[in-house]
């Protein structure tokens, strides 16, 4: 009969010297991954297919979303930099005055 291997046997002699937090987090990474394989074979096929297509046209909607945002944003900053520039081109005030020099 052959035998079985062990899953500390699996793993690689680099992983035994880790510290108890790291072979935790590596054996939970690991769970979460595997859970997500298991996850995806209850789907059909097509179901992934239109799910993945799904979310591309979700993120393209938040791009012209987020795209159109700066475009306002950069038009009221433009308008409100001209009305300073408009300010503080005007020195004199409203009436000029004329000034001798001797």
């Amino acid at each position: 009969m052959p035998e079985k291997k062990t899953k500390q046997a699996e793993q690689p002699a680099a992983e035994e010297a880790q510290n108890p937090l790291d072979e935790f987090l590596t054996h939970q990474r690991r769970a979460v991954e595997e859970m997500g394989k298991a996850i995806e074979a209850l789907l059909p096929e097509g179901f992934r297919e239109h799910g993945s297509e799904a979310s591309k046209e979700f993120a393209k909607g938040f791009k012209v979303l987020v795209d159109a945002a700066i475009g306002e944003l950069e038009k009221v900053s433009k308008k409100v930099e001209e009305e300073a520039e408009s300010k503080r081109a005007s020195t004199t005030g409203r009436t000029k005055v004329k000034v001798q020099v001797d």
